[in-house]
């Protein structure tokens, strides 16, 4: 049985390493992205490397990288289902970025930063993404 998804998660987006297809790269695009700016998440299911992919877009229509391969399917199936989900740019990465995402049309708040996990990231910049920020809400 699938929990009920409520309040608010940061996820991971990977990818930022990759090209677009057309403008900016998404390292550049991730350089303009602010804290709390909205953020756009698009289904792909005609994505040849996982019919599960969920894109993730600036406001400017720019593609910032995905969803980790672990969380996509649970939020694509939401989407897919009708649930609104809301997101928001929390901050850049070394391996892309976190984002912040509401449930339900509820907007996201961003969490307060935790300045020592900053720390162990840059210090390890070679180690694959979590694939989720873990908040008090859901405690792992």
């Amino acid at each position: 049985m699938v929990a009920e998804a409520r309040g608010a998660l940061s996820l991971a987006v990977v990818g930022a390493g990759f090209p677009n297809k057309r403008g900016p790269s998404r390292r550049f695009e991730l350089n303009l992205c602010r804290p709390g700016e909205p953020i756009e998440l698009r289904l792909e299911p005609k994505n040849p490397a996982d019919e599960n992919a969920v894109a993730v877009y600036s406001e400017r229509g720019i593609q910032l990288g995905y969803l980790t391969a672990e969380r996509a399917p649970w939020i694509g199936g939401m989407m897919r289902q009708g649930r609104e989900i809301i997101a928001i740019f929390q901050r850049q990465t070394s391996f892309g970025a976190w984002i912040r995402i509401g449930f339900d049309g509820s907007r996201p708040d961003l969490p307060v930063e935790r300045h020592e996990e900053c720390a162990r990231e840059s210090d390890f910049s070679d180690v694959p993404a979590p694939d989720f920020y873990p908040d008090e809400e859901w405690p792992d």
